[in-house]
């Protein structure tokens, strides 16, 4: 990799770990970004893993950095990290599947990789947290809500996040 490409990719990366940092820690100013209920709006920058290599690391640090302010501690730094990762990497692999929708080309499938990887791993961390402790239950219960959480975010932000970023010159360059 050239200077001028590790550099730019570096870059992309630290602006993508501090924006999905700063939108999480907006997001925990209203009750949103931790516990059962997450509406983390910092979620729908997920679709930069279709675009960039980089949102690879930078989404997966920038979820480090935001769980720090998690009450869950540690647990939730490397949990909800991991789960991050996991999903970035299979939204990058599968980025090139797509469905024409009128005019637009979308990945339907990419946003639900996130949904799926909170809901069980968020799920199974915030139940084990539980006064009853981990039980199915509440395992169900804490997956379906950060589930939802997820899907609402992923789709109805992030969709039309990467429509949006798909119809921008600066990232057509022909590579994709």
């Amino acid at each position: 990799m050239k200077t001028t490409n590790r550099t730019h990719y570096l870059v992309q990366a630290g602006l993508i770990a501090a924006a999905y940092a700063a939108a999480t820690y907006l997001c925990a100013l209203w009750g949103l970004a931790y516990g059962e209920v997450q509406f983390r709006f910092s979620e729908a920058l997920m679709v930069l893993a279709l675009f960039t290599p980089a949102a690879i690391p930078g989404l997966t640090i920038g979820c480090v950095i935001a769980n720090l302010g998690s009450p869950f501690g540690l647990i939730d730094i490397v949990c909800g990290s991991f789960a991050t990762l996991i999903a970035v990497i299979g939204m990058w692999l599968i980025r090139d599947w797509k469905v024409k929708i009128g005019k637009e080309r979308i990945n339907l499938i990419a946003p639900m990789l996130p949904v799926i990887s909170n809901a069980i791993i968020v799920g199974l961390e915030i139940s084990a947290f539980m006064p009853e402790g981990l039980s199915w239950a509440g395992f169900a219960a804490a997956a379906l809500s950060v589930g939802f959480g997820e899907l609402v975010v992923c789709y109805g932000l992030g969709i039309p996040l990467s429509i949006l970023l798909d119809h921008l010159p600066i990232l057509k360059t022909g590579k994709r």
